[in-house]
C-alpha cells in the first residue's frame, strides 16, 4: 500500500467488473485507493484506517446461499460506506431491507429522477441525471432507517441513505462515463462524506519510491524485465535513479515483438542510448517458437510465454554473476485483472500469474504495482523520460502471441507484423491517431476464399482493432474514417502475403478486451 501518511479508500470487492474503475476514479480524485477482495477481516480493516469503502458490484443474488457477503458489523465502524449496485443491495440485505428480482431488469443508460436534494453525495447533481444501470435484482424496500434518495420508474430505490451513519447506496454505476455526473457523485463522496483532503501525488510517489527501492536494495545486484513499452522503461528508470550500476537491464526480444521494434529498443536504452544502464539484448525468437509450437489456448500461451521470459532471466543472470532482484513493469489493472480473491480471471499477464514456482531470485521488485497506467505516465512525465516514450502505445508482454489467434508461427507473426506496420503508418499518416487509445492488426484463425487476378485464393484475414479509452478498463471502439481503413485495407491485401481478407472489430470493452486473448 501506499506511504501511512496518504489518506486512503478501500475498495471491497464483491466480483464486479467495474471493481478497479471505481479504484481509478477514486484515484482521479487525488485520493489513495486500493481493490481488496470482500472475505478481507474487520480486524484488518481497523488496522488500515480507510477514511471510506466502498461496495462494488457482483454477480449474485444477495438472498441466495452461498453468495459473496461480508460482516454487517463493518456497516457499524463509523466508516464511511458507498454501495454500488451489488453493493448497494447487499447493504441493504445486511440492515433489514428487502431485496428482490425486479419485476423489469434495467441495462443501460437510465433515467434518474433525484430526491435527495439535500443529499451529500448529490450535491450539485441535476434532479434527472443518466445513469448506467446493470441489474437484475433490486432494493424492493429500504431498511427503516434509511431514506430514499433517487428512483426511476420501474427502481424504487435506485439510491438511499443513512446520513447520521455515513451509510449511502446507488443502484446504478457512477464510475462508468455512461452515468453523466458520476464523477461528480463519487467527489461528492470522497470529500463531503469522508473529508478527504487529497493528497496523493505523483512526484511524491516517485520520490518516496526511489528511497523505499534504495533501502530494499542496498548493495544488491538487479535485473530488469524492459521490454521498452512505457511499463518497464519508468520501472527501469526508477531502478536506476535508486541504485545506478547495480542494474543490468536484459531486454528479451522474443521474437513477438512489431516489426522493427527491437532494434527502436536498443536505440533507446542500449549503448548509444539515452540512460547510463547495463544493457543485454538477447535474441530468443527460436527458443519461444520452439514452447509454443502447437498450443492454442491463449490462457496457456500467456503462461508459456510468461515461464519462458523468467528462464531466459535465470539464464543471463547466471552469466552476469549472482543477482539478488528480479524488476518488473507490473502495475495494477495487472494485478487486479489476473484475479483478487474470488473474483473472475479476465486474462493472465506474464508478470502476475504466469510467473512459474519456482524462480532463482531472493526476491522480484515491482515498484508500479499499485499504480494504473495514466499514473505510470505520470510518474515517467515526473522522470523526465522522453514524451515519445512515456505516451506510447501499451504492448502486451506476451506481444503478438495474444494477437495471433491459435498457434503460434513464425510465418504467422510475419503476417502481423508487417499488416500492423501498414495500419500504424497510414493512421498516423492520416492524422487520426491522437485520440485512440490503443490500435493494432491481429491476425484471425479465419481462412476464407478469395479472387487475385485471374486466381481464387485461400488465405487469412487481418482483424483490424482501434479503441479510444482514458483508462484502458473501459473501452470503445473508434470510428475510423472509412478513406483511412480502405487504404489499409487495399495495402494489406497485396503488400502481405497470406492475407485476402481485412475486417474491423467494432466491439467495446466489455464485452471484449482490447487485446484478441
Amino acid at each position: 500500500m501506499s506511504s501511512k501518511q496518504n489518506e486512503f479508500i478501500l475498495v471491497m470487492d464483491f466480483g464486479g467488473q467495474y471493481n478497479q474503475l471505481i479504484a481509478r476514479r477514486v484515484r482521479e480524485c487525488n485520493v489513495y485507493c486500493e481493490v481488496f477482495p470482500y472475505t478481507m477481516s474487520i480486524e484488518e480493516i481497523k488496522k488500515m484506517q480507510p477514511k471510506g469503502i466502498i461496495f462494488t458490484g457482483g454477480p449474485n443474488s444477495v438472498y441466495e446461499k452461498d453468495s459473496a457477503v461480508c460482516s454487517a458489523e463493518l456497516l457499524k465502524l463509523g466508516i464511511p460506506v458507498l454501495g454500488i449496485c451489488y453493493g448497494s443491495q447487499l447493504m441493504a440485505h445486511l440492515l433489514g431491507g428487502k431485496v428482490a428480482t425486479a419485476p423489469v431488469s434495467e441495462y443501460g443508460k437510465t433515467e434518474v429522477s433525484i430526491k435527495g436534494e439535500s443529499s451529500k453525495i448529490f450535491a450539485g447533481v441535476s434532479k434527472e441525471t443518466i445513469c448506467w444501470m446493470s441489474h437484475t435484482d433490486y432494493i424492493a424496500e429500504a431498511p427503516a432507517s434509511f431514506k430514499v434518495t433517487a428512483s426511476t420508474p420501474v427502481c424504487p430505490v435506485a439510491a438511499m441513505e443513512n446520513e447520521a451513519e455515513k451509510l449511502y447506496a446507488v443502484q446504478f454505476h457512477p464510475e462508468v462515463m455512461h452515468t453523466v455526473e458520476g464523477m461528480k457523485m463519487l467527489h461528492n463522496f470522497i470529500f463531503n462524506v469522508c473529508e478527504c483532503n487529497g493528497d496523493w501525488k505523483m512526484d511524491s510517489f516517485v520520490e518516496a519510491t526511489i528511497q523505499k527501492l534504495r533501502q530494499k536494495i542496498g548493495d544488491g545486484k538487479v535485473l530488469c524485465a524492459l521490454s521498452g513499452g512505457v511499463d518497464s522503461s519508468v520501472a527501469a528508470v526508477l531502478l536506476s535513479k535508486a541504485v545506478g550500476k547495480q542494474l543490468t537491464c536484459v531486454f528479451v526480444d522474443h521474437g513477438l515483438l512489431r516489426k522493427n521494434e527491437g532494434d527502436e529498443v536498443e536505440a533507446v536504452f542500449g549503448p548509444d542510448g539515452h540512460y547510463d544502464l547495463n544493457f543485454i539484448r538477447v535474441n530468443a525468437k527460436e527458443r519461444f517458437y520452439a514452447k509454443l509450437k502447437g498450443v492454442s489456448d491463449p490462457e496457456t500461451k500467456r503462461k508459456i510465454i510468461g515461464e519462458e521470459f523468467i528462464r531466459v532471466f535465470e539464464d543471463e543472470a547466471k552469466k552476469i554473476g549472482k543477482v539478488d532482484f528480479l524488476v518488473q513493469g507490473t502495475i495494477y489493472p495487472d494485478v487486479i485483472e489476473s484475479g483478487l480473491g474470488k473474483s473472475a480471471v479476465i486474462k493472465s499477464h506474464h508478470n502476475v500469474g504466469g510467473l512459474p514456482d519456482y524462480v532463482d531470485f531472493k526476491e522480484i521488485v515491482e515498484p508500479l504495482r499499485l499504480l494504473f497506467k495514466d499514473e505510470v505516465r505520470k510518474a515517467g512525465r515526473e522522470l523526465q523520460i522522453p514524451e515519445y516514450l512515456v505516451s506510447r502505445q501499451p504492448f502486451p508482454g506476451p506481444g503478438l502471441g495474444i494477437r495471433i489467434i491459435g498457434e503460434v508461427t513464425e510465418e504467422k507473426v510475419q503476417i502481423v507484423q508487417d499488416a500492423d506496420a501498414i495500419y500504424r503508418e497510414e493512421v498516423a499518416k492520416a492524422g487520426v491517431a491522437k485520440d485512440l487509445g490503443q490500435y493494432f492488426a491481429a491476425l484471425t484463425n479465419m481462412r476464407s476464399v478469395g479472387v487475385m487476378g485471374d486466381g481464387r485464393t485461400y488465405d487469412y484475414a487481418i482483424a483490424l482493432r482501434a479503441v479510444m479509452t482514458s483508462d484502458f478498463m473501459t473501452a470503445e471502439s473508434a470510428q475510423l474514417p472509412w478513406e483511412v481503413l480502405a487504404i489499409v485495407t487495399s495495402r494489406i491485401v497485396n503488400e502481405v502475403k497470406g492475407v485476402n481478407r481485412v475486417l474491423y472489430d467494432c466491439t467495446g470493452k466489455p464485452p471484449a478486451t482490447i487485446e484478441f486473448e
